[in-house]
């Protein structure tokens, strides 16, 4: 795989093999999950509430923060270049989320049900996941910087 950086914090894929490489999966499978995530609990979040015992205000508002940030995965994830600062914004981010996701169930902030418990903990699994993708991503593209 050939790269090159464009600036001094982005990096630019110049080979057709590259243009696939594990930092551009995780963040277009990471924006395609976001996206159907959030659309889901911003659309369904009334039966979900009752099915999952989790708070329809908190479904509505996370699914809706999902949508920009899905949108965002997806165009990066077709770019020639990707800022490498943003990135990290976004490993940071998804850790944010998986902790913060953990936190609602072990402080009593929610009273979800069994089903409530293992769709936050399966999501906030997936989300550290592709953090963790997304990381190994940049260790591939840029090892120095990474």
């Amino acid at each position: 795989m050939s790269t090159t950086t464009a600036a001094p914090h982005a990096v630019t894929m110049t080979s057709p093999a590259a243009s696939w490489n594990l930092l551009r999966r995780a963040l277009l499978a990471d924006g395609a999950v976001s996206g159907a995530t959030g659309t889901l609990m911003l659309v369904a979040a009334s039966p979900l509430g009752g099915l999952l015992g989790l708070n329809v205000t908190l479904l509505r508002a996370a699914g809706l923060s999902l949508l920009p940030f899905a949108a965002l995965l997806v165009f990066l994830s077709a770019r020639a270049a990707i800022p490498q600062r943003l990135v990290w914004a976004i490993v940071g981010y998804n850790l944010l989320w998986a902790i913060d996701s953990v936190l609602l169930l072990v402080t009593g902030w929610a009273d979800p049900t069994a089903l409530g418990y293992l769709f936050t903990l399966g999501q906030a699994l997936a989300v550290a996941a592709f953090a963790g993708l997304q990381y190994a991503g940049l260790r591939r593209v840029n090892p120095a910087r990474a």
